[in-house]
């Protein structure tokens, strides 16, 4: 039976944790009534695996009301719809068709500017182009206003700048680090710590340093730094600092990556059901990572019905390396559930549709979930087809230099043509033991090793 408050209901259970802590600790209500019902929209927000429901006897404009408060009062200090007021002021200058309304609110802003706002660098630009506006208008009281913020902030606005080039710099060794382990980036640590932790930064610059933190952070595998600057971060989301929905949400995605390889699956499982409670851009990269964490769980029925929320964004993304990833766990959810038949027919149905995708991004993660589907039919000669129509073999020889490598594809083939008479034992035993002593410092690379040598005892 549908609650008479389904609307409310829907509307909670799209919040998040640090948007309740935020508004409980905002909140002044006289009205106890109010406050109990925050209380349980915060206390359903961190216990995502229950809910309790909302009393129905309670008039509905109340909870109309609340509803209005919470929205007016996360719009106040989202910085994504203050990054949007900007924009279209922006473009309303530019055209010469700002309201006279419009006006009085920027200049009110512009006078009330409180230091470092999270995108001071696009605001500085905005009142560069309003100074120009008014000028040539002879608005003098108004123009000396944008010009005394502007030569107030001259410096940091050009510190700003040269920080955000810096970041591209910065990022292009870091990237590369992470693409070929032969570049290093750990020299760029210390200045972007120093980015992270400066109070008279914006806020866009010091996020920024974060992620790519967090990146040299997995690039050397030092975690513990990661989850200090994250608990930091935790608690300036809770005082509403540098808010916006997607800026949580990518912050849920990266705790979910740094719990995970503490072995913290919990954690990191709770933050990943976060990640996904709203929809962004980065929903079908969010959705898969929880399901790579759920498999490792034995979750296994239910990562599958996680992946099926994902069906409509991934027929629509363009980002291939997301969508291959999402396909090949797809496939891997099918084969943990044992649905063999129908995990080989939805890589087959994809491997047709995109072949020249998959042999770019990704194939190694999406061959081995194929072919395990095949395996575990017994159908060998086909294992063995594919391998050799695909040359993989071919692209195996340069993925063996990766640190994360596992032989997943050697193996499948070696047991397919032991199966079928090519190959005997002692062939097949020296393929099994020349990577006898392999191991990973990875918790999530050791669990797919020591899965895939499972798998591979029961076929020999």
């Amino acid at each position: 039976m549908r609650s008479k408050l389904q609307k409310f209901i829907e509307f909670t259970n799209s919040l998040l944790p640090h948007e309740t802590a935020y508004l409980i600790n905002q909140q002044k209500f006289i009205d106890e009534e109010r406050f109990n019902i925050l209380k349980q929209i915060d206390y359903n927000c961190q216990n995502i695996h229950q809910f309790t429901p909302y009393d129905e006897g309670i008039d509905k404009r109340t909870y109309s009301h609340l509803k209005t408060w919470i929205s007016n009062r996360l719009e106040a200090i989202d910085v994504d719809v203050q990054y949007q007021w900007i924009s279209e002021m922006d473009q309303k200058i530019m055209t010469d068709s700002i309201l006279p309304v419009e006006e009085q609110k920027l200049l009110k802003a512009i006078r009330n500017y409180q230091h470092p706002m999270f995108f001071f660098m696009r605001f500085y630009e905005l009142v560069q182009h309003y100074r120009q506006f008014l000028l040539i208008r002879i608005r003098y009281t108004d123009h000396k206003c944008t010009d005394d913020f502007l030569k107030k902030y001259e410096t940091s606005y050009l510190y700003a700048k040269q920080t955000y080039e810096q970041l591209h710099l910065a990022t292009q060794d870091i990237v590369n680090h992470y693409k070929a382990a032969s570049n290093e980036s750990i020299q760029w640590e210390k200045w972007l710590t120093q980015n992270f932790y400066n109070q008279q930064l914006d806020g866009l610059n010091r996020y920024q340093a974060l992620i790519r933190l967090n990146f040299i952070g997995f690039n050397y595998r030092k975690f513990d730094t990661i989850v200090e600057k994250f608990d930091y971060l935790d608690e300036q989301f809770k005082m509403g600092n540098y808010y916006s929905k997607r800026l949580l949400i990518n912050y849920y995605g990266n705790r979910l990556l740094v719990h995970s390889k503490f072995r913290e699956l919990e954690k990191a499982a709770y933050y990943g059901y976060l990640s996904i409670r709203s929809k962004n851009h980065d929903y079908l990269y969010y959705l898969t990572n929880l399901c790579a964490i759920l498999l490792r769980q034995k979750k296994h029925k239910e990562a599958l019905e996680i992946m099926k929320q994902g069906a409509t964004e991934a027929k629509s993304t363009k980002n291939m390396h997301v969508k291959i990833g999402y396909i090949a766990f797809y496939i891997e959810c099918l084969n943990a559930c044992e649905h063999y038949k129908n995990a080989e027919n939805y890589a087959l149905t994809y491997l047709k549709a995109y072949a020249k995708e998959i042999k770019e991004y990704r194939w190694h993660l999406f061959f081995s979930a194929y072919l395990k589907a095949v395996l575990q039919q017994r159908k060998y000669k086909e294992v063995i087809a594919i391998i050799r129509q695909n040359r993989l073999l071919e692209k195996e020889n340069e993925y063996q230099s990766k640190a994360t490598y596992l032989p997943t594809i050697l193996w499948f083939k070696a047991v397919a043509e032991y199966q079928e008479g090519i190959i005997g034992q002692k062939e097949l035993y020296e393929v099994l033991h020349a990577y006898k002593n392999l191991a990973f410092p990875d918790e999530g690379k050791q669990f797919l090793l020591d899965e895939l040598r499972t798998l591979v005892n029961r076929h020999i």
